[in-house]
């Protein structure tokens, strides 16, 4: 491309991403990046068949996050995860900094096995509804669902849409994930439990909470949607054991648990498929269409120059740099944008395996910083506005500055060795 169209790329590109994270006017984050990518068609930057090829990129994501926003919001509504918080007030037993960690570990097994994304939408309000039955300040053990959804979302590949949009069809299989990402996981899982626990060290101490809470009867349904989860988590497990893309088996998995769900409990579906973002899938779309116009403008391969150049001279010191700046650049630009950014260019070359882990590490751990890192932040934000709580952004990158630099160096540590 000439310079002029290289300056006109940048100039639909740039604003069109900080309308996803600002959301000017209220207008959806959707709205936002698909006005990016139909501009860059418009203007002749990307032909329609370019922009769509761009788009069937992400198909294994789309099919990822249907299937586990269908089984998040099955949960929901079968009330699991009310269900999940009540047992961690009924087992705290009195005690905030037994409730704290009780929820830290419920945080831990919704993100790792439905994603970070069903941690911020629909375990922040049953968390909040626990508590305040409980008569406890809610928002230290919010502020869980936010850090947990991000910190312990390379536990599997299948913790964090933004791990399939990084490695993509070269997904690494379960053993080798394993190998890469369990050491980086646990430091980062319990970093920023330690951190966060001790900034809010001072509100757990002052505070009292009810040794009992009306605890809801998990029904039929949110037993059968609890097997399905587990079932789910072992297709998916051995889907990546066998080196198969997730998206399909998740889509499959999540089709095949609530049908079976609603079947038996005689219930219509559309409850269930309203209460779905599907303003996510457009917003992905657009997204990967604006990376495909950085890859025609040859952003991508400088950025992979570059970086090859880096390894050449130091790996150890690349992957350092690649997992920094790539969780920097989350909260300028939010980690979906930056992790198809990181994806493409590693896969436009050969780069050494922990190169690629930083970045991933990067990506999912960077935006605990600030709440225009992730899109899980964002939900956990909208979720907390729902219930008339206002977190501001001053406030979360207080807590952020504690929690993300220590996780983070202790995971690229861990990874890097």
């Amino acid at each position: 491309m000439t310079a002029h169209e290289t300056l006109l790329a940048w100039a639909i590109i740039v604003p069109a991403t900080a309308g996803v994270i600002i959301r000017p006017f209220h207008l959806p984050e959707a709205v936002w990046a698909l006005a990016g990518a139909i501009a860059l068609v418009l203007s002749g930057l990307l032909s329609p068949v370019d922009a769509l090829a761009g788009a069937h990129k992400g198909l294994d994501v789309y099919l990822f996050l249907i299937g586990m926003m269908l089984t998040a919001e099955l949960a929901r509504s079968e009330g699991l995860f009310d269900y999940l918080a009540a047992f961690a007030v009924e087992h705290a037993r009195g005690s905030p900094q037994r409730l704290f960690l009780l929820v830290y570990a419920v945080g831990i097994l919704v993100t790792v096995l439905l994603s970070n994304d069903a941690t911020a939408i629909v375990l922040t309000p049953a968390v909040y509804a626990a508590t305040r039955a409980a008569g406890a300040a809610p928002l230290p053990y919010l502020l869980i669902c936010a850090f947990i959804a991000n910190a312990a979302s390379f536990v599997l590949p299948i913790s964090n849409p933004a791990n399939l949009v990084v490695f993509g069809a070269r997904m690494p299989h379960l053993a080798e994930w394993l190998r890469l990402f369990a050491l980086p996981s646990v430091a980062s899982i319990v970093v920023t439990y330690i951190v966060l626990r001790l900034t809010q060290a001072r509100a757990l101490r002052d505070e009292t909470i009810e040794t009992r809470v009306p605890k809801p009867k998990l029904s039929h349904g949110g037993k059968l949607t609890a097997l399905g989860i587990a079932a789910i988590g072992v297709v998916l497990v051995t889907a990546s054991a066998l080196d198969v893309q997730l998206g399909l088996p998740t889509f499959v998995c999540g089709l095949v648990t609530a049908a079976a769900v609603l079947a038996l409990s005689r219930q219509s579906p559309w409850p269930v498929i309203k209460g779905i973002s599907w303003s996510v899938l457009p917003l992905v779309a657009g997204l990967f269409v604006m990376v495909e116009a950085l890859v025609k403008i040859g952003a991508i391969g400088q950025l992979s120059a570059v970086l090859h150049e880096a390894v050449a001279h130091s790996p150890r010191g690349a992957a350092w740099g690649a997992g920094l700046v790539t969780a920097i650049a989350d909260n300028i630009a939010n980690n979906l944008p930056v992790g198809l950014v990181a994806g493409s260019v590693a896969a436009s070359d050969h780069l050494p395996p922990p190169v690629v882990s930083a970045m991933l590490i990067g990506v999912d751990l960077g935006p605990n910083l600030s709440v225009t890192g992730s899109l899980a932040t964002i939900l956990w934000l909208v979720a907390l506005r729902r219930e008339e709580i206002k977190v501001t952004a001053w406030r979360f990158l207080t807590i952020g500055a504690l929690v993300m630099p220590p996780a983070l160096i202790a995971a690229l540590a861990a990874a890097i060795r």
